[in-house]
């Protein structure tokens, strides 16, 4: 998996490629954003439509995620999620728990409001 994270209006931006399966790539994840929250940064905005492949553990990453901000009382929105993510969302009713967002820029709109 690959990520890459940037910071844009006080929301982080983490794209992820590949499969999110708990490998040593979700380690380096969850310190980039640990490092960012050290910068009080509390929206995120997770893009995963290049993700081919979840598993409970990258279900998990997610939800350890979403407490993250939403414990600064911030907020978390996938964006695009591709196809095997969605079901697994769908699957484990986290659809109901995520905020989603068809785009990047539908993203910013839902946190914006919450980062003012």
């Amino acid at each position: 998996m690959t990520t890459t994270s940037t910071v844009q209006d006080n929301i982080l931006f983490v794209h992820l490629a590949g499969d999110l399966i708990g490998s040593p790539d979700t380690q380096l994840l969850l310190q980039s954003v640990n490092d960012h929250l050290g910068e009080s940064i509390t929206n995120c905005a997770v893009d995963l439509s290049e993700i081919r492949y979840i598993n409970s553990t990258g279900i998990g990453i997610l939800v350890s995620l979403l407490t993250k901000f939403r414990s600064r009382g911030g907020e978390m929105v996938l964006i695009n999620p591709a196809d095997h993510p969605k079901k697994m969302l769908a699957l484990t009713k986290l659809n109901n728990i995520f905020a989603v967002a068809p785009t990047e820029e539908a993203a910013r709109q839902q946190l914006t409001p919450a980062a003012q």
